[in-house]
């Protein structure tokens, strides 16, 4: 589940804004019912439940999973939130369903290969490819609970409010009052003093204190021990037999944590991400996309921020953040152009490399053969300065193709909206 599920709250609580400084946060997206699969090993309680991604895999599960259910919630699994209250292109409404036993099959026939379209999809949704069905559980009391990273405390942060069950956006703006924030010391982990102030903040009615508590605990363990960036549950419930439940979960991991969390990144599903994203991390780029006329490729995070801001103070609006990095092969620039002309929405792309360890020369090569490879339609602004500029230049002048040369990057981003605008 994506990262901006927590939305405007959580991004003012980071002191952190816009759509592509949150993607900046590297994490893996895994669906609801692996991370329910991954709480219950470390003794969270989670509904029964079992995916399927065919009409005979769910009528199968029913009479496995369900024999004695007469209700089962029918969830799509999508790597966004608002699921409950998105539609279906087909004109279904709602990716969240309770239904009778008997018409599981159906309702699974209806969402599996569908589109879905939710707050947090944009309007071009996401394919349903599985569905989650789980017991219907007794609810008595619905909460929200969030451990996420706070930039302020430098620390994990749990947010916990007594109403659940509903956006936590929603919730922010209705009922600031009830939204707890707990900063947990990284060091110390959480105290019991930590975990008794989060019950306080859910406020359960009917659930153990110390039971609660010790589930609070379980699921700081598992964001800690798992490389967590995001560990959402909403709605976390109290059941009639007065059991705490995680009724729904978004987990985000660190991807640069990748190398000791085999297991869980090897449920990354790359059909729920952006092709272009998949195609980036393949060729060991960073790429988000963005929705303006500007394709930007660039070497460093700084710059890549600087070449953005000056874009927008000319006019123009950006389309991607590319970072090829500090020691890109001439390969690499190959790919990072056909990534950039994959988007239909990209009028003119700005090439702006600031050469250290990364050679202006590969860089100019790079384009040269991109050029001649992709078959460029768009016009093409590059702007290099730094180690061998002189030979990338020269390159980029005798290659024989349509480039615009710029002589900062001022002058390059003037030259890029320009085109674009053309």
């Amino acid at each position: 589940m994506a990262w901006r599920s927590l939305g405007k709250f959580v991004s003012q609580s980071l002191s952190v804004g816009g759509r592509w400084q949150q993607q900046q946060l590297r994490r893996l997206n895994i669906h609801e019912y692996q991370g329910a699969e991954l709480m219950g090993k470390y003794g969270i309680n989670v509904p029964k439940g079992v995916a399927v991604a065919s009409v005979e895999e769910a009528k199968e599960a029913v009479q496995r999973v369900f024999p004695n259910e007469k209700e089962v919630v029918v969830k799509s699994q999508i790597l966004a939130g608002g699921r409950g209250l998105g539609t279906f292109k087909s004109g279904l409404k709602g990716g969240v369903h309770i239904v009778k036993a008997e018409e599981v099959e159906s309702l699974a026939g209806k969402m599996l290969g569908q589109i879905l379209v939710t707050k947090q999809t944009g309007p071009q949704g996401k394919v349903v490819s599985k569905v989650y069905l789980c017991e219907k559980l007794s609810l008595v009391n619905e909460m929200y609970f969030a451990i996420t990273l706070d930039r302020t405390t430098a620390g994990p942060i749990i947010i916990a409010c007594r109403k659940g069950g509903t956006s936590i956006e929603d919730l922010a703006e209705k009922y600031p009052d009830m939204i707890a924030k707990v900063p947990i010391d990284v060091f110390k982990g959480i105290t019991d003093k930590d975990a008794a102030k989060v019950v306080d903040g859910l406020a359960p009615k009917a659930v153990d204190r110390n039971a609660s508590m010790e589930q609070i605990k379980k699921l700081y363990k598992l964001f800690c021990e798992c490389d967590c960036t995001l560990l959402e549950i909403n709605p976390l419930a109290e059941t009639a037999d007065n059991q705490l439940v995680a009724a729904d979960a978004k987990l985000n991991f660190d991807d640069n944590a990748a190398f000791r969390q085999k297991e869980v990144f090897a449920l990354r599903d790359p059909s729920q991400e952006d092709p272009r994203e998949v195609a980036a991390a393949k060729a060991d780029l960073n790429y988000i996309g963005l929705d303006g006329e500007i394709g930007c490729m660039v070497n460093g995070a700084g710059l890549a921020m600087a070449t953005m801001d000056i874009i927008k103070l000319h006019g123009g609006t950006p389309a991607n953040f590319l970072d090829v990095g500090g020691n890109a092969s001439e390969g690499q620039v190959v790919e990072a152009f056909k990534i950039l002309t994959s988007d239909d929405k990209v009028k003119a792309i700005l090439v702006n490399i600031f050469g250290g360890i990364m050679k202006c020369d590969v860089i100019a090569s790079g384009i040269v053969n991109a050029a001649k490879l992709v078959s460029l339609k768009v016009p093409v602004v590059v702007r290099l300065e730094g180690t061998n500029v002189e030979q990338g230049k020269r390159i980029l002048k005798e290659s024989g193709m349509t480039l615009i040369t710029a002589e900062d990057l001022d002058d390059a981003a003037e030259k890029a909206v320009k085109a674009a605008a053309q």
